[in-house]
């Protein structure tokens, strides 16, 4: 799987993946490229696939067990390996989130730190208490497959995305 190279501009990277087989490799691929203290939102409708590439990416890390959306306990931790390092990431699926407030009042601004990864579905339901995203992932359907725009929004993801396009790149003979 390679950048779509009509679409890859800095910091941006948009993708095509025909069959859920190709989500699980691209979150094995995305996971390769993650770093302890990234903030990532997955934006996309109902059935988009975020949860799915985030189960992908979890479990390329090294998750063993399920990994479901938290959309009624809001988040789900998890301990991961990233480069021989242990991580915690955090799962936040905001959909059922009323306002912005029990955000706030939930205490979850404090996992976003220098070292948690924080995945968040439906960060537009926490609105501007959200911390600013390093990444922003949009997913949309697209016949039976998806399709995955992905855009660095500081130094960091930018970083990280430099890091997905090396591991998605085959090496040259």
């Amino acid at each position: 799987m390679q950048p779509n190279q009509t679409h890859l501009q800095a910091p941006h990277l948009q993708f095509h993946l025909p069959a859920e087989a190709d989500t699980v490799a691209f979150g094995a691929a995305f996971a390769r490229a993650l770093a302890p203290g990234l903030h990532i939102q997955l934006r996309g409708n109902l059935g988009a696939g975020k949860t799915a590439l985030t189960r992908a990416m979890l479990q390329a890390a090294g998750h063993r067990g399920p990994v479901r959306s938290p959309t009624y306990t809001l988040a789900e931790p998890y301990s991961v390996v990233i480069g021989n390092q242990r991580v915690d990431v955090v799962h936040f699926d905001l959909y059922r989130l009323a306002s912005p407030e029990e955000f706030l009042d939930a205490g979850f601004r404090e996992y976003f730190g220098n070292d948690t990864i924080c995945i968040v579905e439906w960060p537009e339901k926490a609105g501007p208490v959200l911390p600013s995203p390093d990444i922003m992932i949009l997913l949309s359907i697209a016949g039976q497959g998806r399709e995955i725009e992905l855009q660095a929004l500081s130094d960091q993801g930018m970083q990280c995305l430099n890091r997905l396009t090396a591991a998605l790149t085959p090496p040259t003979p």
